[in-house]
């Protein structure tokens, strides 16, 4: 499948997906999409059911590259990623303005709301605290290179009870439950400054 080419940008994503980041677990980057390189992983990771359930991506490999593609090539408000750990592809993020995003209908946002939507990929490295580490470090990297940007918004659906609790013990603050097409989710804010 050839490269897709991407619509421009949100300022200042390029910062994000450049830096890399050293945590307790390894160095972590984000890496912007490539669908010919990524769509085999991603394809996996959307047909496990534990992802499959919550991201209703299983199926075909099709399904994913539609769903990625569509950021890619829309109106470059998302940028999709791999998160990719000591070298090793092992979790899929959406950086997303939330003020340009469908879900500005559902939730008051602010101008510049950055929205991140997560997947751990293997099994083997969800339930171990990678997920709150990575999202702190991913909100780190957010709130340094979008400097606009006040409050990463998160919306878990209200059953991923782990993916919430994630977010929660990165410091997100539960800001009450939002009916958005297909889920009800849990809103959750992690404000720049502590309110």
């Amino acid at each position: 499948m050839p490269r897709t080419e991407a619509s421009p940008r949100p300022a200042g994503v390029q910062a994000v997906t450049r830096e890399a980041a050293h945590t307790p677990a390894g160095v972590f980057r984000l890496l912007p999409v490539d669908l010919a390189r990524d769509l085999p992983l991603l394809g996996r990771w959307m047909n496990d059911p534990a992802v499959a359930s919550f991201w209703e991506l299983a199926g075909p490999w099709h399904l994913t590259a539609a769903h990625v593609r569509a950021q890619l090539t829309g109106a470059g408000h998302s940028v999709p990623c791999l998160g990719v750990l000591d070298g090793r592809p092992m979790s899929y993020w959406e950086i997303y303005r939330a003020d340009l995003d469908p879900l500005a209908r559902h939730c008051p946002v602010r101008p510049h709301d950055t929205g991140l939507h997560l997947l751990i990929g293997d099994a083997a490295d969800r339930g171990r605290g990678l997920g709150t580490l990575l999202i702190g470090v991913v909100t780190g990297l957010v709130l340094a290179g979008l400097p606009a940007c006040t409050r990463v918004l998160a919306e878990p659906d209200v059953r991923n009870a782990p993916c919430a609790a994630a977010f929660r013990n990165a410091g997100f603050r539960p800001s009450g439950e939002i009916v958005l097409p297909g889920k009800r989710a849990a809103l959750m804010i992690r404000d720049r400054c502590p309110e």
